[in-house]
């Protein structure tokens, strides 16, 4: 059972070729690493003419500027809104005001026919950047990449501060979008790597954390 195990656990790592995530950087193995953005949607369709025109002329902007590749991901997951519903139940029945409340289960009626046709998907979009020993020069084709390159304080230095130049070249255009981006930590890569491996629905509990306030702050008098 034990080597089973152990063969199992070998599987999985060179499935996934990660070998460790340093700070805000991803280590692959076979000299690799990466660094993710991620970046807050904008809804075009509902931006002028000459709104949109400049979106698209400040995309080609970041797109021209470029010296090193990227990788775009746009992630859709399915998400369950139960919590939410649930929450607009209790708003209902909580409520002194009873017009209000009628207002609430009509909204919460509203919603509860709107998933029967639609799936609520929450998307998110990164950038994801990469660096490779190779672009140490054409002197490290020749040298034997270490296989647990994670703990190679060196490679580990000379990806960040690539990665992380990159990234502020990145920003840089970015705001000129009007985009808000941020860079992933480690506890933020770690569940992004986890939903993307074991393709999990968002929970519905989640939008109760994300919930801060209240749906109904005071009541209509």
């Amino acid at each position: 059972m034990k080597k089973t195990a152990q063969g199992i656990h070998a599987t999985t790592q060179k499935f996934t070729e990660i070998e460790d995530i340093s700070e805000d950087i991803v280590i692959l193995n076979g000299g690799n690493a990466c660094l993710i953005i991620e970046v807050t949607a904008t809804n075009f369709a509902l931006l002028s003419t000459e709104e949109q025109d400049a979106k698209i002329y400040a995309y080609a902007s970041l797109l021209n500027s470029l010296s090193f590749p990227i990788q775009i991901i746009i992630k859709s997951q399915k998400l369950d809104i139960s919590s939410y519903l649930k929450l607009l139940d209790n708003q209902a029945k909580t409520t002194t005001n009873q017009l209000l409340s009628e207002q609430i289960k009509l909204y919460r009626d509203f919603i509860q026919e709107l998933i029967k046709v639609n799936t609520v998907l929450d998307k998110k979009f990164y950038i994801c950047l990469s660096y490779s020993y190779m672009e140490k020069g054409a002197g490290a084709a020749t040298k034997v990449v270490s296989k647990n390159i994670s703990k190679d304080s060196n490679f580990v230095a000379q990806a960040k501060t690539s990665l992380h130049s990159k990234a502020d070249s990145i920003n840089s255009q970015l705001s000129r979008l009007n985009l808000q981006a941020k860079t992933l930590g480690k506890e933020e890569l770690t569940k992004l790597y986890y939903e993307i491996y074991n393709d999990t629905a968002i929970e519905s509990h989640q939008i109760d954390e994300n919930l801060k306030t209240s749906i109904v702050k005071r009541e209509v008098k």
